[in-house]
């Protein structure tokens, strides 16, 4: 028989059981059903406002590389206020909108992280490299955005994975349709982002707009 110590106990190790076996075990959210187990959905998303909004802002916010890259070596805070997103987090370095034209005097086709470098004052050196997939790195085109807030995600994943939609969507109606060979020499017009790196680095660009002429 028990005693009136270890009653209590037994009390509540039963009432513990009967709550385990009363528990419903869930399915780990995973890319299949969603990521985070929401409705959220990126390339939706991204698709939604690419034409309706994200154009339209990058085409008004945008200035001329080489001005835009200058001020942004002498002054970067007032090269954000100017070509950048004012709203972004504090400790986020700047991304500048930006409009690059001039002629392509390099190009890297072998991997899938493919570029080509542009020459955007004449004078025969490469001033920026542009991205042209069909894998692109950072998220450039997000960041340069006033209209896209972290905080109107429901978490870190969310945002990250709209950031990659808005690569691929780039990749899909844009860059895929690129040619990959004879670029040395041909003119290009980009509307992009960018996020200065470091000073051992040309400056990579994301189109979201890209323009290519004939061969020469």
């Amino acid at each position: 028989m028990f005693n009136t110590l270890t009653r209590p106990i037994l009390v509540s190790f039963l009432a513990a059981i009967v709550s385990l076996t009363a528990c419903k075990i869930l399915p780990t959210p995973s890319a299949e059903n969603g990521g985070t187990g929401s409705a959220f959905n990126p390339d939706k998303k991204v698709e939604d406002i690419w034409a309706a909004k994200a154009i339209p802002y990058l085409q008004q916010k945008a200035g001329p590389f080489p001005e835009v890259h200058a001020l942004a070596k002498t002054d970067p805070a007032a090269a954000g206020a100017k070509y950048g997103n004012p709203k972004k987090q504090a400790n986020s370095p700047w991304t500048f909108a930006v409009r690059l034209g001039g002629k392509v005097v390099a190009a890297n086709t072998q991997s899938r992280a493919a570029t080509m470098d542009v020459d955007a004052d004449g004078d025969g050196k490469a001033d920026a490299r542009v991205q042209i997939g069909p894998a692109l790195r950072g998220t450039a085109l997000r960041d340069s955005l006033d209209f896209i807030q972290f905080n109107d995600f429901t978490n870190q994943i969310d945002f990250a994975q709209f950031g990659k939609a808005f690569n691929a969507y780039a990749d899909k109606t844009v860059l895929s349709k690129l040619p990959r060979e004879a670029l040395e020499g041909r003119s290009v017009k980009i509307l992009g982002a960018y996020t200065p790196g470091s000073g051992q680095d040309l400056p990579l660009v994301t189109p979201a707009e890209a323009e290519l002429g004939p061969k020469p």
